[in-house]
């Protein structure tokens, strides 16, 4: 269990690693995430270990989203304030998701 939380933070490290030296505007982990794709595709078969912490990693996903909402309740004021930018970023990027994600499915259906 620990290899694989060590094979994740290894690849959000060189994520992180590869914006700071090439000052790329994608969040480290973002990179990181693409290079344990490219990991896992060039390995051929499943990592069972790596599924296996996965899963339960994703079991306690939620609990990291009590930061997010006690940074919402300490500025509430400043949220009633700018209700109107929040929900249209907050609408118009669920569109973009929704659309995208579509539009990926559309592609694998067609390659498969």
């Amino acid at each position: 269990m620990i290899e694989s939380l060590i094979k994740l933070l290894l690849f959000q490290a060189i994520g992180e690693m590869l914006v700071l030296v090439l000052a790329i505007p994608i969040p480290g982990p973002v990179i990181g995430m693409l290079f344990l794709f490219l990991y896992l595709v060039a390995r051929g078969r499943e990592d069972n270990n790596l599924a296996a912490f996965s899963g339960k990693f994703l079991r306690h996903l939620t609990l990291l989203f009590i930061p997010a909402a006690v940074g919402i309740m300490l500025h509430l004021e400043r949220v009633s304030q700018e209700w109107l930018p929040i929900l249209v970023a907050l609408t118009v990027s669920t569109l973009v998701s929704i659309v995208v994600t579509a539009f990926v499915v559309q592609l694998f259906k067609q390659g498969a």
